[in-house]
Formats: structure tokens, C-alpha cells, sequence
């Protein structure tokens, strides 16, 4: 498991390219029927790539849980949300499977203590993305389809940000400790998120892009609103987003990306709004 210390944003602003990349970005997420993961000292959360082949994947295999977490087993303490942006799979929590189609989403409870993923189709896997959060309290395991989501329609044609926010692990939606996560889903022609720019000073974020067609890349915006850097991403990339660091995404096409936030709330719309006029 690879793990991340939190980074000041003072030391931020003399890192060179490599320096950003290797403390903020997250690659090579999918391996076959292998767990990678890695733990962010922001806020402590925990990103998991899962893509099951030929056999069924336990979440936590190969990790040490008592060493890394001082527990007997990963969600004794923690709450997790996954993802499949791949292949029809199926996820089982505590011997109740759910299948899991391509963008649905499920909440694993604080307390669950066998957590297996498997693909339907070997040829075309599942890719299960997870994101798990400290937890101080239980609530449901839960599946939420693509369907089932809650849906904002965002942006227009006109300011090339024409958007779905897909709300799944969200208080309007079920009770969790203090993880939320959603999908946003780009029209075609649509290359903008997230613009006008915002923090969350109470709150960090991780982000996964997705679904663009090979050749395409999205160039993620993040660092002090005067002191603006970016990272390339690539299909399937992740970023870790500390609560002093904007946060927004352009793309040399359009594309989808699951955001999963923690922190001091819940409250979608706690964000500390910014003049775009003054962005550096």
C-alpha cells in the first residue's frame, strides 16, 4: 500500500512537475486480480483499485491491516464506497452479493468484515474504484444503481460545461458517517467542471477521470487560487484534492469523473466560492 503524507501548500508552490505528480496523483490503479491502494494522511482517506479476472478479489488482500490501520479487519473502523467503471461484476459484503453494472455504486457499512469482487466476463473485467473514510458509527450497506442516482442537470452548451452530477453516497440519498460520493458525467462537446472554482476548506476531496476515448487526456487545475499548477490525467487516473487546493478539470474531450469527499460535513453546496477574474 502506498501512503501519502499531507503536504503543505507554502511547499507546494516549488515543486517541480514529478514532485506534484508523485505526491497528488494516482496511476495504475488496475492490476489483474490484484488490490492497489493508497492511504492519504489527508484526512486519513483511503483509495482502492480493484480488477478482478480470473478469480474473486477479497478488498483488503495483500494489505497489513494491523500495521497500517491497528485493526483486525479494514471496515472495523472505516466506511468505503465502490464504483464499477468497467465490466458487469458483482460485489458481496458479508455473504449478500450485489451485481454491479457499469457506473452503479455501493455502500459498505463500518463493520463489515468480508468484502469479495469478481467480474462476470473475464474478457471484458470489472474495475471496482472504492474511496473509504474513518468512521465513528454504522449505517446500511446499500447498492445504488446508475437509475437511482441523484440527478442535477449543471452547465450549458454555452460555456462548454453542459453536465450531470450523479449524487449516490449523499444524505439525499442514504445515511453514511461522513463519506459522500458521486459521478459527473460530461455531454459530448462538454469539456469543463467545476468552473467558477471553489475550495472546501472544511472538507478534501479525491477524484477519478474516466470514460474518454484513447489519445484524450484531462488536464486537472488545482494549488492556491493565486498560485494555480496541473496535473495530465489519463483514463483512470486518480487525484488527491487537500481542502486549501482549488479544483477543476478541462478535457481534450468530453468525460466522466467520481468525486468522494470527507471532512468536518456533508453539505454539497460548503464550498468557498471564487472570483474567477482573480485565479493565478
Amino acid at each position: 500500500m502506498d501512503i501519502r503524507y499531507s503536504a503543505n501548500q507554502k511547499d507546494v508552490k516549488t515543486y517541480t512537475t514529478k514532485e506534484l505528480r508523485d505526491e497528488f496523483l494516482i496511476q495504475d490503479l488496475y492490476r489483474e486480480d490484484e488490490v492497489v491502494a493508497v492511504y492519504s494522511h489527508v484526512d486519513r482517506m483511503l483509495t482502492i483499485g480493484i480488477m478482478p479476472v480470473k478469480n474473486e478479489v477479497p478488498m483488503d488482500k495483500g494489505m497489513n491491516i494491523w500495521a497500517n490501520f491497528g485493526t483486525h479487519f479494514l471496515l472495523e473502523r472505516r466506511e468505503v464506497g465502490f464504483f464499477n467503471i468497467g465490466g458487469p461484476g458483482a460485489c458481496t459484503a458479508d455473504g449478500v452479493e450485489y451485481k454491479m453494472g457499469n457506473k452503479d455504486c455501493i455502500y459498505i457499512a463500518r463493520g463489515t468484515k468480508e468484502v469479495l469482487f469478481k467480474s462476470d466476463d473475464a474478457s471484458n473485467p470489472a474495475r471496482f474504484y472504492g474511496v473509504s473514510a474513518p468512521a465513528h458509527c454504522t449505517y446500511e450497506t446499500k447498492f445504488i444503481s446508475i437509475n437511482d442516482a441523484a440527478k442535477k442537470q449543471m452547465g450549458s452548451e454555452e460555456t462548454s460545461n453542459k453536465r450531470t452530477i450523479n449524487q449516490f453516497i449523499h444524505p439525499d440519498v442514504l445515511k453514511t458517517c461522513q463519506l459522500s460520493m458521486g459521478l459527473t458525467i460530461l455531454d459530448p462537446g462538454s469539456v469543463w467542471n467545476t468552473m467558477p472554482v471553489h475550495t472546501h476548506e472544511r472538507r478534501m476531496e479525491i477524484y477519478t477521470y474516466f470514460d474518454f476515448k484513447e489519445g484524450n487526456v484531462v488536464f486537472h487545475f488545482m494549488g492556491e487560487p493565486a498560485e494555480t499548477r496541473h496535473l495530465v490525467m489519463h483514463n483512470f487516473d486518480a487525484v488527491i484534492s487537500p481542502s486549501w487546493s482549488i479544483h477543476s478539470g478541462c478535457g481534450t474531450s468530453n468525460y466522466a469523473f467520481i468525486w468522494a469527499m470527507g471532512g468536518e460535513n456533508q453539505t454539497y453546496e460548503d464550498m468557498d466560492n471564487l472570483d474567477t477574474l482573480k485565479i493565478r
